[in-house]
């Protein structure tokens, strides 16, 4: 009996290992990169965006924004209004992300002096946001498909456990050679992500100082991109966070960006 017992319990730990082992298998950069894209974040945020710009004196600008976001589906909107300082105030940015991985983003962008709406180029894409250190394509919601990943390592960062995942555009016009991106396992957020350029040198990295779980959804409250090679850096703090509480359609149109919001 005791034979018996001891080969079930060596079938046990065998099982369990090789479940693992499967497990562990199964885990890849490109799984790892759907679960961050495809992760819950309601049918609608809106918020208020805090961005300050930071140089390398220390001087700082900064800039009140008003966002709105919202799941369509096949595609996801989004659209910000800057209400302040005077020298932004009534600019406005929207995007249109699509699902489908062989459409690019649709993103325009309003300038009050010149009173016209204009779409942003893909020629454009890798140009500075409004001074910022973010990219227009950094704001827009990138699909898995357009890079290949690897899974370097897993490693702790602030106190989470990450999955450390390489991407690399398969875009050869991509402002990057490669991104280096942490992944929180259970949460699949990521924490930090750093960009290089095309001759290999750190660019610039994106680390979220702040996150929480509101109405359910996992959101980034502050996070700062730095430019490592122009000492230049990027605040993004967000306030006055709602989630489904309903946005109206027309919100996301050319003429509500000429319009702005009241």
């Amino acid at each position: 009996m005791k034979t018996k017992k001891r080969k079930l319990f060596g079938w046990v730990i065998l099982i369990t290992l090789l479940t693992g082992a499967t497990a562990q298998a199964q885990v890849t950069g490109l799984k790892i990169m759907e679960n961050v894209y495809n992760r819950p974040t309601g049918d609608d945020i809106e918020s208020q965006l805090t961005m300050t710009l930071i140089n390398s004196r220390g001087d700082r600008r900064e800039r009140e924004i008003k966002q709105f976001i919202k799941d369509f589906g096949d595609q996801e909107k989004k659209i910000m209004f800057f209400t302040a300082p005077s020298d932004v105030r009534n600019t406005s940015f929207m995007s249109w992300s699509y699902t489908s991985e062989a459409k690019d983003d649709d993103q325009w962008i309003y300038l009050p002096a010149l009173k016209k709406v204009k779409r942003i180029s893909s020629d454009s894409k890798s140009d500075s946001f409004m001074g910022s250190d973010f990219t227009y394509d950094d704001l827009g919601d990138r699909h898995p498909s357009e890079d290949s990943h690897k899974l370097l390592r897993e490693e702790t960062l602030k106190g989470e456990e990450c999955y450390v995942v390489e991407s690399i555009p398969l875009d050869e016009d991509s402002a990057y050679s490669r991104m280096v991106s942490w992944i929180i396992k259970d949460k699949w957020i990521g924490l930090k992500r750093e960009y290089y350029d095309e001759d290999e040198e750190l660019l610039k990295v994106l680390t979220v100082k702040s996150f929480d779980k509101i109405d359910g959804y996992w959101v980034l409250l502050h996070f700062e991109m730095h430019n490592v090679q122009k000492d230049h850096t990027t605040r993004m703090e967000l306030a006055d966070v709602t989630i489904d509480h309903g946005i109206a359609d027309s919100t996301f149109t050319e003429r509500m960006m000429k319009r702005g919001i009241k």
